[in-house]
């Protein structure tokens, strides 16, 4: 959050500087949630209300096989899900046949800030689940077919290529106990879990919810990512 400093200057100078800067007092506060606003229709923020709250259930069953396994091809373009993403994702694409990815950067890392380049076999590229396969599993996938659970693992949607060692830290948390250290990549990552769990009907829990309102009351206007 940018701290304002409160100077006292001759009025002549304060309307000049009131004229560079753009800003006036009518602007300080515009950005972030009034308390007791309404979301706006279509924004993260609303949609929070709509997921459902329960408590966490056990991880008891879980294994990364239950959402199929590793990478398919669930959009049939002949290319394994993985490697759309990192096509998505990377800048100076560079590719080894058709479908993988030989190299490419990673501009402005959305976990991170960082750039990070990305050398097939010796990455520091994951491409994370936004919402983990573990922690949908607490929240209703197990509750799931089997055929659901392949897509909610291979939805773009879901899918984000990141700096690895960020992902590791983060494992499987929730919005309640794992974020971005990259503030600027705060909004866009709890937007992309609210738009997962709310398309595939994932639950959260109270602290989770909490979380998740603390984070996008700072960027109402956030839209709802779709997919």
């Amino acid at each position: 959050m940018t701290r304002t400093y409160r100077i006292a200057l001759p009025a002549a100078a304060l309307a000049a500087a009131l004229v560079l800067t753009g800003c006036s007092d009518s602007d300080k506060g515009a950005s972030k949630a009034k308390p007791g606003a309404p979301a706006a229709q279509g924004t993260a923020l609303a949609a929070v209300d709509t997921l459902t709250v329960k408590g966490r259930a056990a991880k008891t069953g879980y294994s990364r096989d239950q959402f199929g396994k590793g990478w398919t091809d669930t959009d049939a373009n002949g290319c394994a899900t993985r490697e759309d993403i990192l096509k998505r994702d990377l800048k100076d694409v560079k590719f080894k046949d058709k479908c993988d990815v030989a190299s490419g950067t990673l501009t402005k890392d959305v976990y991170t800030g960082q750039t990070i380049k990305f050398v097939r076999g010796s990455s520091k590229v994951d491409i994370d689940h936004v919402v983990a396969l573990s922690d949908a599993w607490q929240k209703g996938a197990q509750q799931w077919d089997k055929k659901k659970r392949v897509a909610f693992a291979n939805d773009p949607l879901n899918l984000l290529a990141v700096d690895a060692s960020a992902n590791r830290r983060k494992s499987d948390g929730d919005a309640a106990t794992w974020l971005p250290t990259f503030a600027a990549g705060r909004c866009t990552y709890v937007a992309d879990q609210v738009a997962v769990k709310k398309k595939y009907g994932v639950w959260v829990t109270d602290a989770e919810k909490d979380a998740m309102k603390k984070v996008l009351t700072e960027c109402p206007q956030q839209k709802l990512p779709t997919g």
